[in-house]
C-alpha cells in the first residue's frame, strides 16, 4: 500500500535531498571563504579539500567554474538578506546590528571581485545577478538604517543603496593592492553616520 504522499520510498527520498542541500550549502560556504582568501580563481582542489569533498563532487554540482562563482554568490546573498533580521532581533542595539551587517556585506563584496571575470561575455548573466542582489539586499540595509535612525543612533537621510554604493567604493582595489583595508575606511563612513 503506498503512503499518503503518493508512492513508497517517497520519505527517504526527500531526507537524501535534504542531506544533499546541506551537502551544497557546506560547499558553498566552504568556497566563498576560499575565494575570500585566494580570489575566484583559486584552484577547486583548495575548494574541494576546504569543504572535506572530492573535486568531481564540486565538478557534478558546478560543472564550469562560472557555474560555481554564481551559486556562492547567491548563497551569499541570501546569507546577507537572512543575517539582517536576525542581527537586528539579537545585537545590543541597531547600530550594532548595523555595523554587523556591514562587516558580512563587506566580506561578500569581496568574494564577488572576480564574478564579471568569470562570467565573461554573460552580461546578461550578471545584470540579472546585479538585479536579484538590489533586491535581496537594499530593504536589509533600508530596514537597519531605518531601525538605527528610530533609535537615535545615526542621523536619517542616509539612503540604503547609497550606503551600500558607497561601501562597494571603498572595497575597490582591496584584491590588487594588499595595503589597503577597505574595512577601515568603512569603519569611518560609520562613524559619520553616527557622528562621532
Amino acid at each position: 500500500m503506498a503512503n499518503s504522499a503518493g508512492r513508497p520510498g517517497e520519505l527517504p527520498a526527500r531526507g537524501k535531498r535534504a542531506d544533499a542541500q546541506r551537502n551544497q550549502q557546506t560547499l558553498l560556504t566552504a568556497a566563498a571563504a576560499v575565494f575570500v582568501t585566494s580570489g575566484v580563481d583559486a584552484p577547486i582542489r583548495e575548494i574541494a579539500a576546504r569543504a572535506g569533498v572530492g573535486m568531481g563532487t564540486i565538478y557534478r554540482h558546478f560543472p564550469t567554474r562560472a557555474d560555481l562563482v554564481v551559486a556562492v554568490y547567491r548563497h551569499q546573498v541570501e546569507a546577507c538578506a537572512e543575517a539582517g533580521p536576525s542581527l537586528l532581533a539579537g545585537a545590543d542595539s541597531p547600530l550594532v546590528a548595523l555595523r554587523q551587517w556591514v562587516d558580512l556585506f563587506v566580506d561578500f563584496l569581496v568574494t564577488k571581485h572576480g564574478l564579471a571575470n568569470a562570467m565573461q561575455s554573460d552580461t546578461s548573466g550578471f545584470d540579472a545577478l546585479h538585479a536579484y542582489f538590489l533586491d535581496r539586499l537594499v530593504p536589509v540595509c533600508a530596514q537597519l538604517l531605518d531601525a538605527a535612525v528610530d533609535a537615535d543612533e545615526i542621523r536619517a537621510g542616509t539612503q540604503a543603496y547609497e550606503l551600500m554604493r558607497g561601501i562597494g567604493n571603498l572595497c575597490i582595489g582591496h584584491d590588487s593592492d594588499q595595503r589597503y583595508d577597505p574595512r577601515r575606511l568603512v569603519e569611518l563612513l560609520l562613524k559619520g553616520l553616527a557622528g562621532n
